[in-house]
């Protein structure tokens, strides 16, 4: 386990704008992997990026996974950082609590809004992306399909709808879109509202096509709010808008040069390093709600770094909210989504025991096949010398009966010491593992 650690920043210690200068754009990822591998001395590393933290998770390709924040905060910014820099800005997580940190983000236990299952689809993603680039391996892989496989256990003992942070950005939706349309049922006199905006007189723009805009779609859908779909690659933005009722989809570039009239709010989440509507693409989209039932458009904005610069935002005159807020807003009720969530804790915790042994087993594998190695090696050493004087007078068959006899009893005498070495590096620390090793004469340690 000691190969194994996490480094990265997180909406726990950090804002969203300090989160946001470790963020790498999802063009440049598929450069950057093999860069940030370089790094680290060549080890097996993914790259995950949500809206509100950035983490590498790696696997050093021999010694233990020592404080390695300087190297990424450089590989990640792009200068050294200042003495004390690194360890200020960004959290690290070494053997056994990298694995343990890594569950619990699968699982949404580490999540502003605890028990969201958005993270979910953005681990396998993220290690789809460092697949693709080869900078993944066999135990980099092993712990993160067992994270997933974690987190969809924990997904099955959820008894109601998990909750998100998309569901938060919703519910503020909604209630700006259907206050604004109250407001313009009692300017009409009308006793009756409905809870239904007509099509082409206000709607709601989703831009990007991320976990959470399709969550905030579903559940604004359900409110039975129009919706536009806004994407770069119009075919993906066709995609979501067909899984739901009353949307429709519209390449970004058409959206920013004439954005429909009557936007109520516009939620965005896209995987750009640079915003997606500027101050000019905002005062077009604030021009289109005159004369509309729509006084401004309220934003939502996901996007690590922003997809919409707050001083635009407040330039045009709209109410901008980012995760800063969406995550002081969730706060509020993470203790008690926590409690719900106390089954997923205890499972964590068992799956942890199982993968201490059998990564414990996993890293001294290759010195417990050169002691039983060194058994038969002695043993038949032994039996060699015995048939070379005392029983040269052997026939061949009894010469190969005593040879295979002395390979058992080699295998039967090395089974208790690997046993008992099995058991006791679950426990023991690589050090005192390794003096055994070396003190048995055997060659320096070589995890797999």
């Amino acid at each position: 386990m000691v190969r194994i650690g996490i480094v990265g920043a997180s909406y726990r210690h950090a804002t969203a704008a300090e989160v946001a200068r470790f963020a790498i754009a999802k063009a440049e990822l598929a450069l950057r992997l093999p860069e940030l591998r370089a790094a680290l001395g060549g080890a097996e590393v993914l790259y995950l990026a949500t809206c509100n933290r950035v983490e590498v998770i790696f696997v050093r390709p021999d010694g233990p996974a020592a404080d390695l924040r300087p190297q990424i905060f450089k590989a990640l910014i792009g200068h050294e950082p200042r003495p004390g820099e690194a360890s200020a800005a960004l959290r690290a997580w070494t053997g056994e609590a990298a694995i343990e940190h890594l569950l619990l983000v699968a699982c949404g236990l580490d999540s502003a809004q605890a028990g969201e299952q958005e993270i979910y689809v953005q681990l396998r993603a993220a290690w789809q992306a460092a697949r693709e680039a080869g900078t993944t391996g066999p135990l980099l892989d092993r712990l993160v399909s067992e994270a997933l496989g974690m987190a969809r256990y924990a997904h099955r003992l959820e008894s109601h709808r998990a909750p998100s942070l998309a569901d938060l950005a919703a519910e503020r939706v909604a209630a700006h879109a259907l206050g604004e349309l109250q407001k313009a049922a009692v300017g009409d006199s009308r006793s009756v509202v409905s809870t239904r905006i007509p099509s082409g007189e206000r709607y709601v723009a989703l831009l990007g096509v991320s976990p959470m805009t399709r969550r905030c779609g579903a559940r604004l859908a359900e409110r039975g709010l129009s919706l536009l779909i806004v994407n770069r690659t119009l075919d993906a933005a066709r995609e979501l808008a067909q899984s739901l009722p009353a949307a429709r989809p519209v390449p970004l570039e058409s959206f920013r040069r004439e954005p429909p009239p009557g936007c109520a709010a516009l939620v965005c989440a896209t995987g750009g390093s640079e915003p997606v509507l500027d101050r000019a693409a905002l005062d077009r989209l604030v021009a289109g709600c005159r004369g509309t039932a729509v006084q401004r458009p309220l934003v939502i904005d996901f996007g690590l770094p922003p997809n919409i610069e707050p001083d635009d935002a407040q330039g045009a005159g709209i109410e901008r909210l980012g995760m800063d807020h969406l995550v002081s807003a969730a706060r509020e009720e993470r203790v008690a989504h926590l409690l719900r969530l106390a089954p997923v804790r205890a499972a964590i915790d068992e799956r942890l025991g199982r993968l201490r042994s059998e990564l414990a087993a996993r890293a001294i594998g290759p010195q417990l096949a050169q002691l039983r190695g060194e058994f038969e090696r002695i043993a038949a050493a032994e039996v060699e010398r015995l048939l070379k004087s005392e029983l040269s007078d052997l026939d061949e068959a009894r010469r190969a009966r005593l040879t295979e006899w002395a390979a058992t009893l080699a295998h039967r005498l090395a089974h208790l010491p690997l046993s008992g070495m099995r058991a006791a590096a679950e426990h023991a620390s690589s050090e005192a593992t390794e003096a055994f090793f070396r003190e048995a004469r055997l060659r320096r340690r070589i995890e797999p």
